[in-house]
């Protein structure tokens, strides 16, 4: 006589393997699999970028990763173009008041004071505050640090009439809000932080706001805009440029009249740019356009939500607009999580699965929906497996060398599908990078504050921590298998 001794409880081919013991020893052989002998619905699937909750370790190197690429690609370090001379952030200041117009910032894979390296500051800067580890502040306030003492240098070549380097000359003169607000934004926390002093950037943060309120371009009714590729076109893209830098310097001063204009400004973007029966916004609008096109494009969406979740971050909760732009984010977050790829990705064209899948805003909606979790802004039941899922496949584009991959380029802004959907990536796209570290940092968080558990193969957020780990369990309260 033969005795069964053991049946596996899932497969992942079709047939099962009966180990039974017989008198002559242990014997095996195959089976088809069918709805009795195999537990069918335990069977494990292949996802494509991972799926589940995240080992914080994991998420943990995945960021440190890419901050060690981007530490080596972005030297605190100035550059003499001619004779190779050398002025690192740390070296004595003295050496600076010999600085010349051909000194500029050493040149590295990414730019130190564009408003993607804003976005990488204010990521940076979370994930520090996320782990703990001092690698993340000494990447921001170095490179802070080095700006905030050439500015003066500079600003007195500059106001001589000198030329100078383009990427220093936007702290000094900022000409759009590409050059002031992500930047501002990323000085004003570090201040607020503690992580540098504040007197240090005070004077820096001053003259990138006098550009965001007083000197960038408006429409009649105050809205920011811009003069291409229309006359008066509003672009979503800028609602993140200005807004946030506007409502931290309420933060940053106490003055209530920050905290008005940043609403404001959000509700005035709103009325144009959003599009209720799809919970998202277009990326441009013009004002003698009739009718307004609308194409959604996927970062200039994660802009947006970026920028909601900036504001409510710092916006008093009395505030009388605070109710309007949460209404706002919990639509918006919906509308994204509706249109998530199974990968975890989103699509360049949001509402268009025919358009390639981009990494930097699934990066931006990843960091959002979790943030908006953590904050108590939004359901956890309901989004954080979308935020977990987003972040499998964030890290899913994080090659190697700390290389974030399936980036969109720079774009501007056009009313034709195809200029969207063929927009090149590369991973020397620097709109990644921040992005990614500041996903990492809050899904890190949000495993922290939150309890995710694995039940019947699906990822669930529960109210408080389950004490088991079987594969299929009630829960009402108790845990009942």
């Amino acid at each position: 006589m033969c005795r069964l001794m053991h049946k596996p409880k899932y497969m992942k081919r079709p047939l099962s393997i009966i180990f039974m013991l017989c008198a002559g020893g242990l014997m095996t052989f195959a089976q088809p699999v069918n709805d009795n002998n195999t537990p069918l619905h335990l069977m494990k699937p292949v996802y494509e970028t991972g799926y589940g909750v995240p080992a914080t370790a994991d998420m943990k190197n995945t960021i440190d990763r890419v901050l060690r690429y981007i530490d080596a690609e972005t030297p605190a370090t100035l550059a003499d173009k001619n004779s190779g001379r050398e002025w690192a952030y740390g070296d004595k200041a003295s050496a600076l008041k010999g600085v010349t117009p051909d000194m500029r910032l050493k040149q590295g894979g990414f730019r130190l004071t564009s408003y993607e390296w804003g976005v990488t500051y204010s990521g940076v800067l979370a994930a520090y505050e996320a782990t703990g580890d001092t690698a993340y502040l000494n990447y921001v306030t170095r490179r802070h640090g080095l700006l905030a003492e050439i500015a003066p240098y500079y600003k007195k070549l500059h106001d001589a009439g000198k030329t100078i380097d383009v990427n220093i000359r936007r702290i000094i003169a900022p000409h759009a809000l590409d050059d002031a607000g992500a930047v501002c934004c990323s000085m004003i926390k570090a201040s607020l932080s503690g992580a540098m002093k504040a007197a240090t950037l005070r004077p820096l943060i001053d003259n990138y706001a006098d550009y965001i309120l007083n000197k960038e371009y408006r429409l009649a009714d105050g809205t920011f805009a811009r003069l291409r590729p229309q006359k008066n076109t509003v672009w979503l893209d800028d609602m993140f440029m200005g807004i946030p830098a506007v409502a931290y310097m309420g933060k940053l001063t106490g003055e209530t009249r920050y905290y008005d204009e940043a609403a404001r400004q959000v509700l005035s973007f709103a009325s144009r740019m959003w599009v209720a029966e799809k919970n998202l916004f277009r990326h441009g609008w013009v004002e003698d356009m009739q009718p307004h096109p609308a194409f959604f494009w996927g970062r200039a969406n994660g802009w947006a939500i970026l920028t909601l979740c900036e504001v409510l971050d710092v916006l008093p909760a009395d505030h009388p607009q605070r109710p309007q732009l949460l209404d706002l984010l919990g639509k918006h977050a919906a509308g994204l999580a509706a249109l998530q790829h199974h990968s975890g990705f989103w699509h360049q064209l949001l509402d268009r699965n025919d358009t390639y899948l981009e990494a930097s805003a699934t990066a931006i909606y990843t960091y959002c929906l979790a943030h908006g979790v953590n904050k108590g802004w939004l359901d956890a039941k309901a989004f954080g497996p979308v935020a977990l899922l987003g972040w499998q496949a964030v890290q899913s584009a994080v090659n190697g060398k700390g290389q974030v991959e399936q980036v969109c380029v720079g774009t501007g802004m056009a009313f034709d599908a195809a200029f969207y959907a063929h927009r090149p990536v590369h991973v020397m796209a620097a709109h990644g990078y921040g992005p990614t570290i500041w996903a990492g940092a809050e899904i890190i968080r949000l495993l922290q504050s939150q309890h995710p558990k694995m039940n019947d193969s699906a990822v669930q957020f529960y109210d408080q921590e389950v004490p088991t780990n079987e594969p299929i369990f009630n829960y009402d309260g108790k845990i009942r298998y």
